[in-house]
Parts: C-alpha cells; sequence; structure tokens
C-alpha cells in the first residue's frame, strides 16, 4: 500500500526579497519517517476552497506558528498578543471544520492544538506570563530539540498509548494554551503547571491528536517516544 497523503499546514515568510510558502523540514521528515508522504498546504489558499483540498488528502497534519487571533474566540487581543495571518486563520479555521465533517484523521501541534480548541468554540489564554504568572517557562531558549519540562499524559488515553509512556519530557515554544476546552475534545496531558499539554478527540467524535510541544524536533532521534505521534496518524488513516 502507497504511503497515505498527508497534508500539512505552512507559514507565508518573506525571505531574500521574497515572500514564500512554506513549513519546517522536520515536520516534512517526521511525517516521512512515519511513511506518510508530505504534501505542503500553502495558507494563501481560499477559504472556500479547502474542500477541494481535502479530496486530494488522506490525513491532516496542523503545524506551529503564529498566534490565533483573538477575534475568533470573541476576546480583545492581549497587549503581549504575538503577529496573527489573518489568511493562514481563515483557510486553517475552514480546513480543520471541513475535514473534522468528514471524520479526517487530524494531527495538531502547538498552534495547531489551540486552533482546534478555537474552531470548535473554545477559547485561548493569549498571553501565559502575564496572565497565568508563577507557572512553568514555556517558551524555551534551549536548542528546539532540546526537553525542558515534563507533561503527565492520562493513562488509557490514545496520547499514552501513542508515547508509549504516560509521562515524557518535551520541549516549548508557545505563550498562548487552552483556556476554556471545546466541547467533542478531552484533555489528555498537563505540564505540572497545570497547563494543557494534550488533547484527543472524545469518544464517538472523528480522530484527533493534538499536542503543544512540538514532537518533530525529535524525527532524527530514532528512539523518540515523539515518532509515536506520527505514526499514529498514518495508522489512523490506513485504519
Amino acid at each position: 500500500m502507497s504511503g497515505p497523503r498527508i497534508g500539512v499546514t505552512g507559514v507565508t515568510r518573506h525571505v531574500l526579497g521574497a515572500d514564500r510558502s512554506q513549513v519546517n523540514a522536520a515536520y516534512v521528515y517526521a511525517v516521512l519517517h512515519a511513511g506518510g508522504v508530505p504534501l505542503i498546504l500553502p495558507p494563501l489558499i481560499r477559504p472556500e476552497d479547502a474542500g477541494t483540498v481535502l479530496d486530494s488528502l488522506d490525513g491532516l497534519l496542523l503545524s506551529g506558528g503564529e498566534d490565533v487571533d483573538p477575534a475568533h474566540f470573541n476576546s480583545e487581543p492581549h497587549p503581549a498578543l504575538g503577529d496573527v495571518d489573518p489568511k493562514r486563520d481563515a483557510f486553517e479555521l475552514a480546513l480543520f471544520r471541513e475535514a473534522w465533517r468528514r471524520q479526517m484523521p487530524v494531527l495538531a501541534i502547538c498552534r495547531g492544538l489551540q486552533l482546534v480548541n478555537v474552531a470548535l468554540g473554545g477559547t485561548l489564554w493569549q498571553d501565559i506570563p502575564s496572565e497565568r504568572p508563577g507557572g512553568l517557562g514555556h517558551k524555551q531558549e534551549a536548542d528546539r530539540d532540546d526537553r525542558t519540562h515534563p507533561v503527565d499524559l492520562v493513562p488509557g488515553s490514545r496520547l499514552a498509548a501513542a508515547l508509549g509512556a504516560t509521562r515524557c519530557d518535551v520541549n516549548s515554544f508557545h505563550h498562548q494554551s487552552v483556556r476554556q476546552l471545546a466541547s467533542g475534545l478531552m484533555i489528555t496531558a498537563a505540564a505540572p503547571d497545570g497547563e494543557i499539554e494534550g488533547l484527543e478527540s472524545a469518544a464517538g467524535a472523528p480522530w484527533l491528536l493534538a499536542v503543544q510541544w512540538h514532537p518533530e524536533e525529535f524525527h532524527a532521534d530514532h528512539e523518540a517516544p515523539d515518532h509515536g505521534l506520527f505514526a499514529a496518524l498514518v495508522q489512523a488513516v490506513r485504519g
């Protein structure tokens, strides 16, 4: 059987004098390692074309990046709100909602987790350091493949099964997190300070895994448990 086609959402960046649509190569390596065929989805695609995009895919990976615009969860911008990309928000919200409707398997990473929660009616903390002071540092300055804090996983959860553990150390590059949980989702991982680090779909809902850290950054470590997340996505597509 050929590898399933996994759409990977991308970013727009101005590089060397030109706007470029791209993804970090780590996502590509991680999907390839799991046996999938990664297809990059530029955020410039119109929201109304989300269904056409999904027609050519078997699974979806929502990648990290900019903050989600708080207008999408009826909040005013916090002074510490980072960069937002209106076109990316519009496309990815439409893309995920249509994938959810079609029951297409989805793996969501960092911003992706936040976007899923917002798409299904939840809200976000816009800036952890100022809105929830006293917790862990969730925006590390260490290398991207350094593990800087632990997360505890709910035993028996889809997430724990994918990682083969109920506790693991992760990297961390976010200043936003889930505030009010959306309907249809379950919390299956948390940091010691209570920040939500993992979600999955409730029983009877479409297949979904979402993590707040960046598992793709461990793609070169063949023993990393994080490979299990990408393998679980590919297996869900094939299953």
